[in-house]
């Protein structure tokens, strides 16, 4: 498995992740922009982990606590 923390790579090779992940995965029909999404870790500001963890949190915490369904918001039928 390759290492892709910022200390073991150059912007050449982070910009290279992000292409090879925008071709592979099919990304442009998702509507995410992985160019402005992964930005601070192709600028060596921030890890891949750690924004994909803020998007998660983001992504829970907008879902309204109503007590009928579970945190996450799947597997409950109303």
């Amino acid at each position: 498995m390759a290492n892709y923390l910022i200390k073991d790579t150059t912007v050449k090779e982070r910009i290279a992740l992000i292409k090879q992940w925008e071709e592979d995965e099919g990304c442009e029909s998702s509507g995410i922009d992985l160019w402005s999404f992964y930005k601070d870790y192709i600028d060596g500001k921030c890890e891949i982990s750690e924004i994909n963890a803020a998007f998660s949190a983001n992504y829970v915490s907008e879902i309204p606590d109503d007590n009928r369904t579970p945190s996450c918001g799947m597997g409950m039928r109303r």
